[in-house]
């Protein structure tokens, strides 16, 4: 038995692997269930030796098993890494291309972007502030002081239970930094994210995008205003575009209007989106009111000005025939992927 058991060392030492079909072959012969090396303790002969010959016999096997274990796990690595070698190696010529899958741009900046182009060929300039504000520049700044009942026309998220920090309700307060800081003309568009605790549904959410916009400067009137907004329904609608001014309230622009444009995604015939009356409003407008122009450090009785805010998600509704609000903000790939070819 002692022979046998040399004669199979030698033939590990010795035995040679080139692929993995051969490197199983070996696995089954001497480390399987039923391997050549358990074979030998089924022998008859290996009852018949004395307890002295059965430790040295076990021992020579445990030894045999060992050397196998050793080189089986050799085999499986050079096998392995010759494998994978040979088959980076391999190109298959007649395979078809993949296409390449290409991010896409969310249609909200589409929009935005396609917005602030539109008034910068007239001439409007982009001006920028922070989404966290104070009472002045959100609200007190802008005609609205405290205990004013205008207030609780926007629900506000404060920070950390102070009354003087908060997420601004409006990109309005971007304007008043603008004025503090620049002198007459003035004429600037303002883009931004606001916040308002509002119920989400298809129409409203707690956090949305507006574009306001400030034109300040002598002896302009509410015919410039309205000659800038028709301008724009039209370049950014089409020239088919309608808008209609309704008489509305804002604290810091006197007089103030509603801009409605005709509704584009049910041709003006009604639908859930226009709540089926064939216009959409898209923002509100005004001149701005002499006590704004006054917070904020230009003089009233030299300068005027108008002053303008839409959503962004609202113009994207419109734009793109989207019916629900809420799919802007959910990230479903199905939705997003639909931009993939949109341009600016």
């Amino acid at each position: 038995m002692k022979e046998e058991i040399a004669k199979l060392k030698e033939e590990i030492k010795s035995y040679n692997i080139s692929d993995n079909e051969e490197l199983e072959k070996f696995r089954i012969k001497f480390l399987g269930a039923k391997n050549i090396i358990k074979s030998f303790f089924k022998n008859p002969g290996f009852g018949k030796l004395s307890i002295e010959e059965k430790k040295d016999l076990g021992l020579l096997l445990n030894e045999l098993s060992a050397a196998a274990k050793e080189r089986f796990e050799q085999f499986k690595d050079s096998a392995g890494s010759s494998s994978k070698k040979k088959e980076d190696h391999v190109i298959d010529y007649t395979r078809p291309a993949e296409k390449e899958t290409l991010g896409s741009r969310h249609p909200i900046s589409l929009v935005r972007d396609e917005i602030v182009n539109v008034f910068s060929k007239i001439g409007f300039v982009v001006s920028e502030g922070p989404e966290i504000e104070d009472d002045w520049h959100n609200f007190t700044a802008l005609n609205l002081p405290e205990e004013h009942p205008a207030r609780d026309m926007q629900d506000t998220f404060f920070i950390q239970q102070n009354p003087d920090i908060l997420l601004r309700t409006h990109t309005s307060s971007v304007q008043v930094r603008h004025m503090e800081k620049a002198k007459p003309p003035i004429r600037a568009v303002f883009p931004g994210r606001v916040y308002r605790n509002e119920a989400i549904s298809a129409r409203a959410h707690c956090f949305f995008h507006q574009i306001e916009g400030l034109y300040i400067d002598e002896k302009v009137s509410f015919a410039d205003l309205k000659q800038t907004l028709q301008y724009f329904a039209q370049t950014f609608f089409g020239k088919s575009a309608q808008i209609r001014l309704r008489p509305s309230y804002f604290p810091f622009t006197e007089p103030s209007a509603e801009v409605d444009v005709s509704c584009s995604i049910c041709d003006s015939e009604g639908c859930n989106v226009c709540k089926y009356t064939g216009w959409l409003e898209i923002m509100g407008c005004g001149m701005v009111d002499p006590a704004v122009l006054k917070n904020c450090g230009i003089d009233p009785e030299k300068y005027s000005g108008f002053a303008f805010g839409m959503g962004v998600e609202r113009i994207a509704m419109l734009r793109y025939g989207v019916n629900d609000l809420r799919l802007f903000s959910e990230n479903d790939v199905r939705f997003l992927k639909q931009f993939q070819g949109a341009q600016i």
